[in-house]
């Protein structure tokens, strides 16, 4: 069932389900017997006993992926902080829904299905320069959203977003939560130039301003100064938590939505993985605080869910060598000696 406040999310926040060591370590069992030497698959190795552990099974499945998307749209577009007009979250919604955009490809490619949900496309949130960009009530609707959205059965969740400004707001939250200079945080987004990133900044630092007072406590960064997909996303992220279920997360707005329940609890993210590293220059930064390193790096700064559907492809290969080799015995080749 949903949370339906604040104090509801920190207490199911208090009691997180752990990951089945008993898998990964049969999935690391299973690797050292493989037909290769001891590790020399690096990362994929541990990605299956990954996989494994939050799947609660060894052998783990890869057969049902789905990939959730969430779209919103945020009053403070409204000051110029992004190349594109707003109007574009629901035009982006409809070629979602017609099959033309990146992620359709890139989930049809990775065996994943696609789920859009768009949040109330026709009302922005509140300016945060002016405002708290929601009320609780809006906010908490929205983190509910999230939370019921996962799918059954389901193997494997991939996490994106939609929504003109939103790394404006995902910039606000990560400045709130982990400070620095807002310069840290601030990046081209959608591809601003030097004056539009500077405008961007500003608008940025006036928020941080006029919600200083309340920004020690992490739900309200996110009512503050966050948007519907984003609470959304918080609200899959822990419930996929408490299934548990790996989580691939795409970029720097999803970022910012794990970083609300990082802050909350530490332990909170340990089901996901970073999907890739964007080329928003902010989002290195944001793992490195998440303590996550990012399986892709390709540049990419789409958005969409894009470098989730690409990670889950080396999700994939990570999973075939890890069921489909033979061990030593079985294909008759001597193991390693002893030395």
């Amino acid at each position: 069932m949903s949370p339906t406040d604040f104090a509801e999310i920190r207490e199911l926040l208090r009691n997180l389900p752990a990951a089945d060591e008993a898998a990964r370590a049969a999935a690391r069992a299973r690797q050292r017997v493989l037909t290769k030497p001891e590790g020399a698959l690096g990362r994929l190795e541990e990605l299956a006993a990954w996989l494994a552990a939050w799947q609660g099974r060894e052998p783990p499945r890869l057969e049902r992926v789905t990939a959730l998307v969430f779209a919103a749209n945020h009053g403070v577009a409204a000051r110029g902080v992004s190349a594109f007009p707003a109007e574009v979250t629901a035009q982006m919604v409809a070629n979602f829904e017609a099959g033309g955009a990146a992620i359709n490809q890139l989930a049809r490619l990775a065996g994943a299905e696609l789920q859009v949900h768009a949040l109330t496309l026709t009302q922005p949130t509140a300016d945060f320069t002016a405002a708290p960009a929601m009320e609780i009530g809006e906010c908490m609707e929205a983190f509910a959203r999230g939370f019921a959205a996962l799918p059954e059965p389901c193997d494997l969740l991939l996490l994106g977003e939609m929504g003109i400004a939103n790394t404006t707001a995902a910039a606000a939250i990560a400045a709130a939560l982990f400070g620095g200079g807002v310069r840290e945080w601030v990046g081209p987004g959608t591809g601003l130039d030097g004056a539009g990133l500077a405008r961007k900044a500003e608008v940025v630092a006036a928020g941080l301003e006029r919600h200083r007072a309340a920004l020690g406590e992490p739900l309200e960064v996110l009512r503050r100064l966050g948007g519907r997909e984003i609470a959304a996303l918080a609200g899959a992220l822990l419930a996929a938590r408490l299934r548990p279920l790996p989580v691939l997360l795409d970029g720097y707005v999803v970022g910012s939505a794990a970083a609300i329940l990082y802050a909350l609890e530490p332990t909170a993210l340990d089901h996901a993985e970073a999907a890739h590293l964007s080329a928003e220059p902010a989002h290195r930064a944001l793992l490195r605080r998440l303590g996550k390193v990012p399986i892709l790096d390709l540049g990419m700064r789409l958005g969409e869910a894009s470098g989730a559907a690409l990670a889950a492809l080396v999700l994939r290969a990570a999973l075939a060598t890890h069921t489909g080799m033979a061990s030593f015995a079985e294909a008759g080749v001597a193991a390693r000696k002893d030395t």
